[in-house]
């Protein structure tokens, strides 16, 4: 069975920081690219980073370029997402996604997985 578990989700203050933690299981990690999405209450699905099956390129969405950072540890099939700068509007769900791809082109529309998700709530 394909598992994508996020954790590390809480509650913090406009301009702190927090890192979320993505536990994989149930196919060949090292293999395909894997992501983030957020989803905020009301709001469409939101595509958030991707980083391919080696740990290269990593890709961000222009709302969260230069405060989120994108890695992973095939040796541990995790995917991280440290976020920096947080801001009331990062409020959101955010999921662990991966494709049947080793790269990110189309990650958003070729994401053929995603967990359940941890919530982040950024508020004062």
């Amino acid at each position: 069975d394909v598992q994508l578990q996020a954790s590390g989700g809480g509650l913090v203050q406009p301009g702190g920081s927090l890192r979320l933690s993505c536990a994989a299981s149930g196919f060949s990690f090292d293999d395909v690219a894997a992501g983030w999405f957020r989803q905020a209450p009301g709001k469409e699905r939101e595509w958030v980073s991707c980083i391919n099956f080696a740990g290269g390129s990593p890709s961000y969405a222009d709302s969260v370029k230069g405060r989120f950072t994108v890695s992973r540890d095939n040796a541990k099939n995790m995917v991280y997402l440290e976020m920096n700068s947080l801001k009331p509007e990062d409020t959101a769900v955010y999921y662990c996604a991966k494709t049947s791809r080793r790269l990110c082109f189309r990650f958003a529309d070729s994401s053929d997985f995603w967990g359940q998700g941890t919530l982040v709530t950024v508020s004062s």
